[in-house]
């Protein structure tokens, strides 16, 4: 895969610094890191999007995720691994990135009203129109996610 831009964030520094302030806020809103970071997952895998899903499995790593619930995160609907917020959070990604097939159903909204308050259920929305941003700029200009090559060989040998 090549890259179909060089550098896309340098040609427009005013919208990626916007994308950054919500990012900022959406960390500061109350929000647990690893719920953030779930979603964030959750929505990168829905569009299949290798440089996000990188970076966010690198970041659950770092913050204590444990692998196996990074690799039920696909099925977590089958899973018993994850909280009812979590089921709550991931359900109603699920159903924004997936609008058009899904006309976010109100038995999804049912499950968000449950688990989190008016205030967050805004911010979760927002997380949820982030990512995908961010996710459309990745894969719609092929951004590669970093290979560490000493595992790549090793990975090949194996």
């Amino acid at each position: 895969m090549k890259p179909r831009l060089d550098a896309p964030y340098k040609l427009v520094p005013d919208a990626i610094k916007a994308m950054t302030a919500l990012e900022a806020a959406i960390k500061k809103s109350g929000l647990e890191h690893n719920l953030i970071e779930l979603v964030k997952l959750r929505a990168s895998q829905i569009n299949g999007c290798a440089f996000c899903i990188h970076m966010h499995t690198t970041d659950l790593r770092a913050h204590g995720e444990t692998e196996m619930r990074l690799y039920m995160l696909n099925a977590w609907r089958e899973s018993p691994l994850y909280s009812d917020r979590e089921r709550a959070a991931l359900s109603w990604t699920e159903a924004l990135t997936l609008l058009a097939a899904t006309g976010a159903p109100d038995s999804d909204y049912e499950l968000l009203k449950r688990e989190f308050s008016e205030s967050e259920q805004v911010n979760l929305t927002m997380l949820i129109g982030a990512i995908n941003v961010w996710n459309r700029l990745q894969v719609g200009f092929r951004a590669l996610h970093p290979v560490d090559e000493a595992q790549d060989k090793a990975d090949a040998a194996a």
